[in-house]
């Protein structure tokens, strides 16, 4: 496994950026909640999400949240790593399916980790259905 990703999934407690209904990062937030993360959820607008608190920003997280998921689009991403140098998170993995590599490139000057084009869910612990076909597929081509 690639060493960043192992370094990040081995933090238990991650917030999630973006969550929502219909988008992919209340996908993310769900799935990594069922797997026993301690999982945080982030959106400016929303006051709960499945039931939970949901936090305005990653400066609202308790101190121990040291990791994010960023499941936003690129266009909203610099205030997300603006926020993160603010909060004092040291991790942030820019969920696959955008080209993130200016905003990993703007947090890895502040001193953030960074892992980019890669699913968290391949990564964070045990995968079933269509992610253990994408978890294989990587390991075969050298990707995982």
């Amino acid at each position: 496994m690639d060493q960043k990703a192992a370094d990040f999934v081995k933090s238990r407690e991650l917030a999630i950026v973006g969550v929502s209904k219909r988008k992919f990062g209340g996908s993310i937030y769900r799935e990594l909640k069922h797997r026993g993360f301690t999982v945080y959820p982030i959106h400016p607008t929303l006051t709960e999400f499945d039931g939970d608190p949901c936090l305005p920003s990653l400066r609202a997280l308790p101190g121990s949240v040291e990791a994010a998921v960023i499941a936003v689009s690129p266009a909203h991403a610099d205030d997300v790593v603006e926020d993160a140098r603010s909060a004092g998170v040291k991790q942030l993995w820019f969920q696959q399916g955008a080209d993130f590599r200016e905003k990993a490139l703007m947090a890895e000057a502040y001193g953030i980790r960074t892992v980019t084009g890669k699913c968290i869910l391949l990564y964070a612990g045990r995968v079933t259905g269509i992610h253990s076909v994408h978890r294989f597929l990587a390991k075969v081509f050298g990707k995982y």
